[in-house]
C-alpha cells in the first residue's frame, strides 16, 4: 500500500539531524533481503511499510509526514541550525538526544509563557577574557551548594540550586543494550537548559559536566560536549572549552584550590599521594583523575606517571564494569527479576514547579502533567501533595 508523503517533511527531519540519505538507508534496511533505494523513499508516493521504518528512526507519527505543509527550518527549532561545527563528531544517538530536549524546552518554554512564568536570567554573563578561577569563585557564592557526602545528593544539591537560579538542568539516561550509543556527555541549549548523561557509575564525571556545562551557560555558548580530563592541557581545544575546563574545576575545588596546589610530586616512591589525592577527592566531589590532570598542568607528576595512574584507574573501571555486567547475567539465568534498574533521572525542581503551575492554571491535563514529568498516573498525588506543603 502506497501513500503521498510530503517530501519536505522527510528531508527537514534529515536536516535536523545531520543525517544524509545515505546514512538512513541501512538504518531502515534492516532484515531486508533487499535494502531500500533512494529513490523508494524520496518519492511522493511511498509505501506505508518504508514510512513505518522511517519513523522508527525519527519517532513523529506517521501523520506528521503525511501533512501537506512544509516545516520552517528556523534557528529558534534546533541548535543544528543555530551552529555547523562542534567540538565532537556526534553520533545519531547523540543528536536525537540533542533534539529531543531541544523540543522539549520549546513545549515547556510555551506551557511557561501561558502560565505567565518567567525565566528571567539571574546570574551575569562572563566573557572567555574574565578569569574561570575569579569567576569560579564568585559563581560558588551565589549559588552556594551545601555540601553532601555521597555524589548523587550533592549532584542534586546542585540541580536545586540552579533551579532556584531560573536554571534547568535535565538527564537521560542510557540502558546497557540500547542500540544507539550518544557519545556526548552533556550539552548547554540556551537560554537556560543544560542536559547531562546519567553516569551511574561515576557521578563525578556527571558532576564535572555539569559545572563544565554551568560554564557554558555563564558564557551564554552553546556547545555540546563530550568530557575527556586530559583535554585540560590539549592546546587544540577552544578558548570557550579551555575555558569551562577551568571554571568548572575551580568551582568544584572550592577552597582545596590551595591544598591540590600544595601538594607534593607526585612519584611511585609516594604512592603518587595515592591517599591525600582520594580525600580531596571526596570533599571536593572531583574525580581522581581529574586532580592528577590538574597536578600534571602544575607538573608535579611527569606524563609518564599520569599514564600509568590514568591506566590504572581506567583498568579498575573496566573491572568494575565487567562485574556488573556479570552479576547482571547470572542473576538473569538465576531467574532474578531485574525490573526497576533502570535509574531514573534527576528532576529539577524548576521543571516540576511549572508544570504543576501550568496544571493549576488548566494549562495542561493530568495526562500531560504525568508525561511531561515522566511518571506514571498513580504517582500525581504525591506530587500535587508535595507542591501545596
Amino acid at each position: 500500500m502506497k501513500v503521498e508523503q510530503n517530501m519536505d517533511r522527510l528531508k527537514y527531519l534529515l536536516t535536523l539531524l545531520k543525517m544524509s540519505v545515505e546514512e538512513l538507508l541501512p538504518l531502515i534496511s534492516v532484515g531486508l533481503a533487499k535494502p531500500i533505494t533512494k529513490e523508494q523513499i524520496l518519492s511522493p508516493n511511498i509505501e506505508l511499510g518504508y514510512l513505518k521504518r522511517i519513523d522508527k528512526v525519527f519517532n513523529k507519527g506517521i501523520h506528521y509526514y503525511l501533512d501537506p505543509k512544509s516545516p520552517d527550518i528556523l534557528k529558534d527549532a534546533s541548535i543544528f541550525f543555530r551552529k555547523t561545527k562542534f567540538d565532537v563528531d556526534l553520533s545519531l544517538g547523540a543528536r536525537k538526544i540533542v533534539n529531543h530536549f531541544e523540543e522539549f524546552k520549546i513545549s515547556l518554554s510555551a506551557i511557561a509563557e501561558l502560565s505567565d512564568i518567567k525565566f528571567e536570567r539571574v546570574l551575569p554573563v562572563f566573557t572567555v577574557n574574565t578569569d574561570p578561577k575569579v569567576v569560579a569563585k564568585e559563581v560558588r557564592g551565589l549559588i552556594n551548594p551545601e555540601f553532601k557526602t555521597k555524589d548523587k545528593d550533592f549532584l542534586t544539591e546542585i540541580i536545586k540550586k540552579l533551579a532556584e537560579k531560573n536554571i534547568l538542568v535535565f538527564e537521560f539516561v542510557e540502558t546497557w543494550n540500547k542500540k544507539e550509543k550518544a557519545n556526548i556527555d552533556g550539552f548547554f541549549l540556551k537560554p537556560n537548559v543544560i542536559v547531562l548523561k546519567r553516569h551511574q557509575i561515576s557521578f563525578k564525571r556527571e558532576i564535572f559536566t555539569l559545572a563544565h556545562e554551568l560554564g557554558h551557560y555563564l558564557l551564554n555558548e552553546e556547545e555540546i560536549d563530550q568530557i575527556d580530563y586530559q583535554d585540560f592541557f590539549n592546546q587544540k581545544l577552544s578558548r570557550i572549552e579551555s575555558w569551562c575546563n577551568d571554571f568548572a574545576f575551580y568551582f568544584l575545588s572550592g577552597e582545596f584550590e590551595k591544598s591540590i596546589e600544595a601538594i607534593d610530586n607526585s612519584t611511585p616512591q609516594n604512592d603518587y599521594n595515592i591517599d591525600l589525592i582520594q580525600s580531596i577527592s571526596e570533599q571536593t566531589h572531583l574525580s581522581r583523575i581529574a586532580i592528577f590532570t590538574k597536578l600534571l598542568l602544575l607538573k608535579k607528576i611527569s606524563p609518564a606517571n599520569y599514564n600509568k595512574v590514568k591506566a590504572g584507574f581506567e583498568e579498575d573501571f573496566r573491572i568494575k564494569t565487567e562485574e556488573l555486567k556479570n552479576k547482571r547475567e547470572l542473576d538473569k539465568q538465576n531467574g532474578i527479576n531485574l525490573g526497576g534498574s533502570t535509574p531514573i533521572p534527576i528532576k529539577s525542581p524548576l521543571l516540576v514547579s511549572t508544570i504543576q503551575t501550568a496544571f493549576y492554571e488548566g494549562i495542561i491535563n493530568e495526562y500531560e502533567f504525568c508525561k511531561k514529568l515522566n511518571i506514571k498516573p498513580e504517582k500525581l498525588d504525591s506530587y500535587l501533595y508535595e507542591s501545596s506543603n
